[in-house]
């Protein structure tokens, strides 16, 4: 089992910035994904951006350029700083971790949530 606990969320304006983290414990593989997805009011969870233990990282097309997901693996924590916020990112953001098995990847599990709102 692996558990993941987000921070970092709140209420800010619109060009504001947020920095989210999410750390995992359990049972974490040293091969693995770690992401954020989120959920807009009246919308689908949709990824927003992920990136592996060996730092290969993906993003939506709507952030690509104002967040940037890091991570430090001593700490097993990942983290999506978020730039020039609009009010189009309000939404629960959640934190993602899935294992590597060698040939396929295995089942994401899910942090609680952390609400992001951007309003003036």
């Amino acid at each position: 089992q692996v558990q993941l606990v987000e921070s970092g969320g709140g209420l800010v304006q619109p060009g504001g910035s947020l920095r989210l983290s999410c750390a995992a414990s359990g049972s974490i593989f040293s091969i693995n994904a770690m992401g954020w997805h989120r959920q807009g009011p009246g919308k689908q969870r949709e990824l927003v951006a992920t990136i592996t233990s060996d730092d290969n990282t993906d993003y939506a097309d709507s952030v690509k350029g104002r967040f940037t997901i890091s991570r430090d693996n001593a700490k097993n924590t990942v983290y999506l700083q978020m730039n020039s916020l609009k009010p189009e990112d309000t939404a629960v953001y959640y934190c993602s971790y899935k294992r590597w098995y060698g040939v396929r990847w295995g089942t994401d599990y899910w942090g609680q949530g952390t609400q992001v709102t951007v309003s003036s």
